[in-house]
């Protein structure tokens, strides 16, 4: 009972902190995501934010008066040259993101990337290069590794309580409406580069990264994308055992009630399975949950840990968090741009499985 109560109680997931929480964060872009889950997110957790900056500027003064932020910047550059501002979050459309990363590198500050780090791998690497040249620390916004399911399965894996890993299955099945993001709508691969990249990225904090994919991406009639918005994706990690399986469907008429969002991670001794709770009734979503069973602890018996909080907001406070403490500690961040070039390669696999219908080795994704 008292390893039972141990596996219940202490599976480690909630986003860490520094000790430190002064460092001062400035924010490039006050659209939605910033204002429904960064900043709730850096409250949550006690971050000094100095200030935001928007090309569009009533929505940063908003965004700033409903924060109480002390700065709302008029340009960029005021941003950047801030003295008390030692992080930038650039949380603005991928394509903009390489020039903002440059220029804030170039300033000394470290930054966190929205997620897709970039539109193209040639811009992923200009963003890399750009780090290291400055010597700042420079992450990526992949929340979804910091979600309570995802983040209580990498516990249970890294214990050893699912022995090796066979199987890792993501299935998404929801109605999304695309039209809230326009300028989504209007690129060639909007489901991969702006979903299921989470679960790409998710996948491989669990499991490591994989050899080849092949992927199949599909349209729906009538949709609002002129790219595909159902897409299939087999992950071949090294050796004859290990594969994944993303399946995504934004297309659901069923309503609410039949949507869903699971994953379950399987192994030669125990079974995880689970809900991404931030998906069902969206945008208000509820918790996530979890289920583990594990022959090392008892056959029999099926864990059922209360998880606390979800994917939005909560997983925010942790890619934020996390490059907080690798620069308090003087490391790479789990989710550094390095790092998430492995994501990228993966991604970009996945779009030429998609055009030549065949699998594609990440080896083969180097420009």
């Amino acid at each position: 009972m008292e390893l039972k109560q141990s596996a219940l109680l202490d599976l480690d997931y909630k986003p860490k902190v520094p000790q430190n929480k002064g460092k001062g964060i400035g924010i490039v872009g006050a659209g939605a995501i910033v204002e429904n889950c960064h900043l709730p997110a850096y409250r949550m957790g006690g971050l000094n934010v100095v200030g935001i900056y928007d090309t569009n500027r009533g929505q940063a003064e908003k965004v700033g008066s409903e924060f109480t932020l002390k700065n709302v910047f008029g340009t960029l550059d005021e941003l950047l040259d801030h003295p008390e501002i030692e992080v930038v979050d650039i949380a603005i459309p991928s394509k903009f993101q390489p020039e903002v990363a440059e220029r804030a590198a170039a300033k000394g500050k470290h930054i966190l990337c929205q997620k897709p780090l970039s539109e193209s791998y040639a811009d992923a690497k200009r963003i890399v290069e750009a780090c290291e040249l400055a010597g700042v620390k420079g992450a990526v916004n992949q929340q979804l590794r910091w979600a309570p399911g995802i983040r209580a399965s990498r516990t249970i894996i890294q214990r050893g309580w699912l022995g090796q890993v066979t199987q890792a299955s993501i299935q998404v099945n929801v109605n999304t409406d695309w039209s809230l993001w326009p300028w989504i709508t209007k690129i060639d691969h909007p489901e991969l580069m702006y979903h299921s990249i989470h679960y790409i990225d998710a996948i491989r904090s669990l499991l490591g990264t994989p050899d080849y994919v092949y992927a199949d991406g599909a349209k729906f009639p009538g949709q609002v994308c002129i790219g595909e918005t159902r897409t299939l994706i087999h992950m071949k990690f090294p050796g004859d055992v290990t594969r994944g399986l993303i399946h995504d469907n934004h297309n659901n008429i069923a309503g609410q009630d039949d949507w869903y969002a699971t994953f379950r991670f399987e192994g030669t001794e125990g079974v995880i399975k689970g809900t991404n709770g931030a998906l069902y009734n969206y945008p208000i979503g509820q918790k996530d949950t979890l289920s583990f069973t594990s022959r090392q602890i008892d056959p029999a018996y099926w864990f059922t840990p209360q998880l606390e909080g979800r994917w939005f907001p909560d997983a925010f406070l942790g890619t934020m968090g996390e490059l907080l403490c690798a620069i308090e500690e003087d490391r790479e961040p789990e989710n550094s741009v390095q790092d998430n070039l492995l994501t990228m390669q993966t991604l970009f696999a996945a779009y030429r499985s998609m055009e030549e219908n065949r699998p594609i080795w990440l080896a083969e994704i180097d420009s």
